[in-house]
């Protein structure tokens, strides 16, 4: 599988295409689709508390309609939902609970990659850096490469 290659910038707090020789790059897809996972903003459940006032529970609007993907006409709650909830963490402090919750955030919207068989199996490691976030995912595809590690920064204010 080949996709556009996507480079996360930290200090930007956004993703963005990869140029080289005045043509996009292209990999294959894993890294975009980890980055896609974990930094687009999941739809927040009604009870959560939101980080900043208002009422924006944030989500892909595309979301707001079933689209299962085993064809049983059955979209299970959700779970075919874009993005994580890591934005609801934007003003938290970092404590040891907040990265339980960053861990289980990341583990619940990369789930879909062992579901869909991409990887084999997958764990997620995140440790306080100051305000900051390191998150750390770790991942066995059925076939290809081994294990492999994908590291990436999230800042929490």
């Amino acid at each position: 599988m080949t996709d556009l290659a996507l480079i996360w910038d930290a200090d930007a707090w956004c993703a963005d295409l990869l140029m080289q020789d005045g043509g996009l790059v292209v990999d294959d897809g894993m890294r975009s689709a980890i980055l896609i996972s974990l930094f687009s903003d999941a739809r927040a459940p009604d009870d959560a508390e939101l980080p900043e006032a208002g009422t924006d529970r944030g989500g892909w609007w595309g979301d707001a309609f079933p689209y299962p993907i085993d064809g049983t006409g059955d979209d299970d709650a959700g779970r075919n939902a874009l993005g994580s909830l890591l934005w609801l963490l934007r003003r938290s402090k970092v404590t040891s609970e907040t990265v339980r919750d960053a861990k289980q955030y990341a583990l619940d919207a990369l789930a879909w990659l062992k579901r869909d068989g991409v990887v084999k199996s997958l764990d997620v490691e995140v440790e306080a850096q100051g305000e900051r976030l390191a998150i750390g995912v770790i991942l066995e595809r059925p076939t290809g490469p081994g294990r492999q590690r994908f590291d990436f920064v999230w800042e929490a204010s």
